[in-house]
């Protein structure tokens, strides 16, 4: 065959084409189970971060199992507790249910037991900010109405500005924040201009991050609304 000629040139470009995408398929699915564990640890660190439990990639499995373990559940919009597996419940994409209305979603619920004997309720949210999802994790007490602790995450907010959402100072303010104001949900506002320290339900916006904060509040109250029959049973 001409290896000067086109029918040459095509036929070794296809095999390469075929070669290369071979190989990264390979690769691919090879890395594919490393790629999920991660994802899993972290979102386990995520978790544990929202009760103030610090973790690594090295130890998050065998503190996740000490204080959850298998006390994880969904329940649907009535608040009623729906019969899965925990690692079922573990693996609920948000991205997907955050899409669905209120009454279809299934809502996961982290129960954590310290080691005070005190329980933790940590629920999991998503929403939009101003480049892309953001989410994040809030634990209340066992009144179902104070909250313990939270932590927030991001794709892509602003640095400086909106990805403060995912600093501790940003997030230390909800401790203690209530989300029902005498038996009414109220959720915890994310106020531009700021609010008194003592005020229950609501916390300072993020200077210069006026749509992700917004983002952030919509986010609180668009999945509190959903779990609210759940935290008034």
């Amino acid at each position: 065959m001409d290896r000067q000629g086109n029918k040459y040139t095509f036929l070794y470009a296809s095999v390469m084409v075929i070669v290369v995408a071979t190989v990264l398929a390979f690769v691919a699915e090879a890395l594919n189970p490393i790629q999920k564990k991660n994802e899993e640890e972290a979102k386990m660190i995520d978790i544990l971060k929202s009760v103030s439990i610090e973790s690594t990639t090295a130890n998050v499995a065998e503190k996740y199992e000490q204080y959850i373990g298998e006390n994880v559940y969904i329940v649907n919009f009535e608040g009623e507790r729906q019969d899965v597996k925990p690692q079922a419940a573990f693996n609920i994409d948000l991205s997907k249910e955050v899409r669905k209305p209120l009454s279809d979603r299934q809502y996961p619920v982290f129960e954590c037991h310290l080691d005070n004997g005190e329980v933790k309720y940590i629920l999991p949210v998503r929403g939009k900010g101003l480049w892309g999802p953001i989410w994040g994790y809030v634990a209340l007490n066992e009144d179902k109405n104070t909250i313990f602790g939270a932590t927030f995450d991001h794709k892509g907010e602003t640095p400086g500005l909106g990805a403060e959402i995912s600093t501790d100072a940003f997030q230390q303010q909800f401790k203690g924040k209530t989300i029902f104001d005498n038996g009414e949900l109220v959720s915890v506002n994310v106020v531009k201009g700021g609010v008194p320290d003592d005020a229950p339900h609501g916390v300072d916006a993020i200077s210069g991050g006026t749509i992700t904060s917004k983002g952030l509040d919509d986010m609180l109250e668009d999945y509190f609304n959903g779990y609210e029959a759940f935290l008034k049973k």
